[in-house]
């Protein structure tokens, strides 16, 4: 076995994959998916491990848009197998995106997209409390005929219409993670997790069963992370680095926190829940876990924020 080197997980946004509302084919998605694997091929230039894990929200609203427009033909998909479908699809995008530009470059590295199933409590608050909406806008009518017939829980999103709203629960553990391991050992280019992973439990005879549901992404990566032991966890996102008092007057980038810098800040309502939140708190779980080091930055900047030139990093707390 190759000593493994040093290894990030880069938890690639959305905009990874859907970069405006003209471009949501697929083939936009691949060439979106490409243009993000020229940035995280200038890591593995630099020496880098990469496990690359990615969204999958539009991807999965789509099969059950076209679920909903099929119902009366075909069996609705399950969740669970919805995000089956995704991570194969996406993950054989950055597949074929990571293998060209590695080939182009002249790398002999290989890519591997692993469909990924990840451990979730049976009992977790989330299964009694629905709230991640998917899916497409439905009037009032057509979203309890789905709630009758399906078993769907829907709720309305303010003027814009009804949807169904499912569990996320929080990620326990990632059942595939020893031959995600071994590849990762073995030099591979591994594609794991892609939209939070499958969502799975045990049942009372230790049977693994899939659940209606979806994990966050970068909870399920900073989970990832800290199970394979990663030196760092970087986070893709639309702005180039992190700020406070965001869109205001006041505003200010953070090239800097220590763990308790970010904590009291998350503290203070800086970080909502609907999007620098999860962030942070996955990147303050990998820290936990005994992680040295994660940054958030957009791709284009990766290699800069490597550097520390740009992007936001959070540190462990001095011992």
């Amino acid at each position: 076995m190759t000593p493994r080197r040093k290894t990030a997980i880069v938890a690639a946004g959305g905009n990874s994959l859907i970069i405006d509302e003209q471009h949501k084919s697929i083939p936009d998605q691949y060439e979106a998916a490409a243009i993000t694997c020229r940035y995280i091929v200038d890591m593995i230039e630099q020496g880098w491990n990469v496990v690359i894990t990615h969204g999958n929200g539009p991807q999965v609203g789509f099969i059950m848009r076209r679920s909903e427009i099929a119902i009366a033909e075909v069996p609705p998909v399950p969740m669970d197998y919805a995000g089956a479908d995704t991570q194969g699809a996406i993950g054989y995008m950055f597949q074929r995106a990571m293998r060209n530009e590695m080939k182009r470059r002249g790398i002999d590295r290989k890519a591997i997209a692993v469909v990924t199933q990840i451990l979730v409590d049976r009992g977790d608050p989330a299964f009694t409390h629905p709230a991640k909406p998917i899916g497409s806008f439905m009037d009032e009518a057509d979203a309890k005929k789905h709630a009758n017939e399906h078993g769907w829980t829907v709720r309305a999103e303010g003027d814009r219409g009804w949807r169904r709203v499912v569990p996320s629960p929080r990620p326990i553990s990632i059942l595939d993670i020893e031959a995600i391991e071994t590849l990762v050992d073995e030099r591979y280019v591994v594609i794991a997790c892609g939209g939070g992973g499958i969502p799975v439990y045990e049942d009372d005879d230790g049977v693994v069963q899939g659940v209606e549901a979806v994990i966050d992404k970068d909870f399920a990566s900073g989970l990832l992370a800290a199970e394979l032991r990663a030196e760092l966890f970087v986070i893709t996102s639309e702005v180039q680095q992190v700020a406070v008092d965001f869109g205001k007057d006041s505003q200010r980038w953070l090239s800097k926190m220590t763990a308790t810098e970010a904590r009291a800040h998350l503290d203070d309502g800086q970080f909502p829940a609907g999007s620098m939140g999860p962030k942070i708190i996955a990147i303050l779980e990998f820290l936990d876990a005994g992680g040295t080091a994660g940054v958030i930055t957009n791709p284009p900047n990766l290699g800069r924020a490597l550097s520390g030139e740009t992007g936001t990093w959070i540190v462990a707390d001095k011992s």
